[in-house]
C-alpha cells in the first residue's frame, strides 16, 4: 500500500513539472512571429521562399535579428526596407541565420564554429555571447522545430 502511494505522489509530481515546462506547440516562425520583434525578418524570410522552409521537422538553430537589427544595416548599407528585399542575395543573407540541428547556448565553445544553410560557417565566441560580430541578447527560446537566438546585429557572409 504505501508502494502505491509513493508511486501516485511521483506521477503526480512528474506530472506537474511537465505542466510547468510543456514542449513548444509553435515552430520557429510562428514563435518568432508572435514575439513582435522580427517584423522585417518575417517579411524577407516570405520574400525569399523560406518560410515553409522554417516551419519543417528541422530541428533548426535560428540566430533572429529583431527589427532594430534591420534598421540598423539598413542605415549602414543606405538602403530602403524595399531595396534590401529586393537584393539578389536576400536568400543567402537568411540562410546564414540557420544552423541545422540544434544548438543551445549551453553547447557553445569559445572559437567553435558552425556550418550554416548556406554553406558558410559562422563563429562563436563568449563573454559576452556572440555569433561573429552579433551579441546573442536572448538566447535559447525553444521551439517544436529548433531554438532560436535573437542577435542584435544582422549577419553578412563573406563573398
Amino acid at each position: 500500500m504505501g508502494l502505491l502511494v509513493v508511486l501516485m505522489v511521483m506521477s503526480l509530481s512528474t506530472s506537474a513539472l511537465g505542466a510547468e515546462n510543456p514542449a513548444p506547440t509553435k515552430d520557429i516562425v510562428d514563435t518568432a512571429l508572435e514575439a513582435g520583434e522580427f517584423k522585417t525578418l518575417a517579411a524577407a524570410l516570405e520574400k525569399a521562399g523560406l518560410v515553409n522552409a522554417l516551419k519543417g521537422d528541422g530541428p533548426f538553430t535560428v540566430f533572429a535579428p529583431t527589427d532594430a537589427a534591420f534598421e540598423k544595416l539598413l542605415k549602414e548599407l543606405n538602403v530602403t526596407p524595399e531595396q534590401l528585399l529586393e537584393r539578389e542575395d536576400l536568400a543567402t543573407i537568411l540562410q546564414y541565420h540557420v544552423v541545422p540541428g540544434k544548438v543551445m547556448s549551453r553547447d557553445l565553445k569559445e572559437g567553435m564554429k558552425a556550418k550554416t544553410l548556406a554553406t558558410k560557417e559562422v563563429t562563436f565566441s563568449l563573454n559576452p555571447a556572440r555569433v561573429n560580430n552579433a551579441n546573442i541578447v536572448k538566447p535559447d527560446i525553444q521551439a517544436s522545430n529548433g531554438v532560436i537566438h535573437v542577435i542584435d546585429t544582422v549577419l553578412i557572409p563573406a563573398n
